[in-house]
């Protein structure tokens, strides 16, 4: 299937439908840095383009699109900051819907924070895509159970034309592991002598220091040392931190699933922005593959 992808970022959900077998034809996005990134790590083409102003309708419909994909900004749906529901980002998830009703490829899938199911846009987008003819599936997947070593719980919003709503739940629920990924099962043949990471916290009311036997909690845009003053919580799984690792901007990759391959360029605070801000790629491509499972059991029917 021919594919787009709209607020694509350094590529994290492009790379995983790739890997999957879909083909991607092009992606978007206004932020250099990432743009940078994707131009090293893919041969397709990426176009910076302002989606809150510019108009790709018309270039996207000469693509003969067969499923468009995208995460439009969530800053202003995430638990991390100030939530504004109304704020511009917010409502370049109501732009991202607009371009699907408008091309109506056969499939969509948009991928968000959790909390965005709490803002009055994530209803209005919805009922943009019904409108549009879309049967929906939505629901907020954590990403340890799909291969990802890190507790990240995102929402996925995934549509077809003519379906009924949930019509891609059982096949997803049926995908997921029993057992989170952990970070030593995920780094298995790697050289990574470690036993305790850490994973700078959004408040000091939540604990930073992670075991490797255990998935990490979200990769955010920032990575900081430990500092000097810092103040073990009891549910810290080691109160030694001379045993403590803080991971490198590469193993932070890994851990969002890039492979050792993906090329991150730019300054180092750009590419610890991109990563925290792509979607995992092992999340992508476990979507995206019980997407075509779908798609290849219609074939037969």
């Amino acid at each position: 299937m021919r594919v787009v992808d709209l607020f694509s970022g350094c590529g994290g959900m492009s790379l995983g439908f790739q890997d999957a077998g879909f083909q991607i034809v092009a992606a978007y996005d206004n932020w250099q840095p990432a743009i940078d990134i994707y131009q090293r790590n893919f041969q397709h083409p990426i176009f910076k383009k302002d989606l809150s102003t510019e108009d790709i309708v018309p270039e996207l419909r000469e693509f003969h699109l067969d499923m468009i994909i995208g995460g439009p900004p969530c800053q202003d749906f995430s638990i991390a900051g100030k939530r504004e529901f109304r704020g511009k980002r917010a409502n370049l998830t109501l732009k991202y819907g607009q371009i699907v009703s408008e091309v109506r490829p056969q499939w969509f899938v948009m991928e968000n924070v959790y909390n965005i199911e709490r803002s009055p846009i994530f209803e209005e987008v919805l009922t943009v895509f019904k409108s549009a003819g879309y049967g929906i599936t939505k629901h907020v997947w954590d990403a340890s159970y799909m291969g990802v070593p890190q507790m990240r719980r995102r929402c996925f919003v995934i549509g077809k034309l003519c379906e009924n709503d949930d019509f891609l739940l059982d096949k997803l629920l049926s995908g997921l592991s029993n057992e989170r990924m952990t970070v030593r099962k995920y780094f298995a043949g790697k050289p990574f002598n470690v036993e305790y990471i850490y994973q700078h916290p959004r408040t000091y009311k939540r604990r930073a220091i992670f075991s490797v036997d255990e998935p990490l909690s979200t990769i955010r845009s920032v990575n900081r040392p430990i500092p000097s003053n810092y103040v073990i919580h009891s549910a810290d799984k080691t109160s030694d931190l001379s045993k403590v690792h803080v991971l490198t901007t590469k193993e932070r990759g890994y851990i969002q699933t890039f492979p050792e391959s993906f090329d991150f360029v730019g300054t180092t605070s750009s590419i610890e922005q991109a990563i925290g801000n792509a979607v995992p790629v092992k999340m992508a491509e476990f979507v995206a593959k019980a997407i075509l499972k779908h798609q290849d059991e219609g074939d037969v029917a």
